[in-house]
């Protein structure tokens, strides 16, 4: 799961990125609201915590201009400003959900964890399915059959990405931002070498690729049937 934070205290940055990661997010920051509207843009992430006070473009007006542009990725603002009229405001320039702060990190994370639930993703109780496989994204752990598979942290990033959008084509670009991040210098050649290792350790025959473009993930039955 990609998750864009836009703040501008670099402590409060460290720690929440720490606190992400730890549990299954792929974590780019913005520190200041116009460099935040540009990377949201890019319609790379699947959630945004974001901060109302920020240099350049504050939060209020940046997500209002990320709405007018039609981007639907859910927001979360997370905020020392507590009124119930600065709630209303925010929530009313799009923001999918409001925590002051100070705040407690397992509320955050049962924030988020609801606003993925409701934006239709496959997760359920931590874990992804497709056909035979079952994934843990916090463990980084694969169920197949009655064997449990340890992945890497970027392996276990790579499948999750490919389960999400089962049946369908995730061009090397998008693997790069999804899993290496925003400011990557992750080349195609690290997609293939780890779509390599996905396919070696799952034995996976249902992981097709489209030359020149990326990959996706399918039934196994079709698989074996186009090939």
């Amino acid at each position: 799961m990609k998750l864009l934070l836009v703040e501008d205290e670099s402590k409060l940055v460290d720690s929440l990125s720490h606190l992400l990661r730890k549990n299954g997010f792929v974590v780019d920051a913005a520190l200041d609201g116009q460099t935040g509207l540009e990377m949201a843009c890019t319609d790379i992430y699947d959630i945004m915590v974001l901060d109302r006070m920020l240099p350049s473009q504050d939060g209020i007006s940046l997500l209002k201009e990320f709405r007018s542009l039609g981007h639907d990725t859910p927001v979360i603002f997370l905020t020392a400003k507590d009124s119930p009229e600065d709630r209303a405001e925010g929530l009313d320039a799009g923001a999918d959900d409001y925590l002051i702060k100070p705040f407690y990190s397992v509320e955050l994370l049962a924030r988020l964890k609801a606003l993925t639930r409701r934006r239709g993703g496959a997760i359920t109780e931590n874990v992804l399915t497709a056909d035979n496989l079952i994934l843990n994204p916090l463990r980084c752990q694969v169920l197949k059959g009655n064997e449990v598979i340890q992945l890497t942290l970027k392996e276990s990033q790579l499948l999750e990405l490919l389960i999400r959008n089962y049946g369908h084509v995730v061009t090397k670009e998008q693997i790069i931002q999804k899993v290496w991040g925003y400011f990557s210098e992750a080349e195609f050649t690290t997609v293939n070498l780890y779509i390599h290792y996905l396919r070696k350790k799952l034995k996976l025959s249902n992981l097709k690729t489209v030359w020149g473009v990326g990959y996706y993930l399918h039934k196994e039955k079709e698989s074996l049937a186009a090939n």
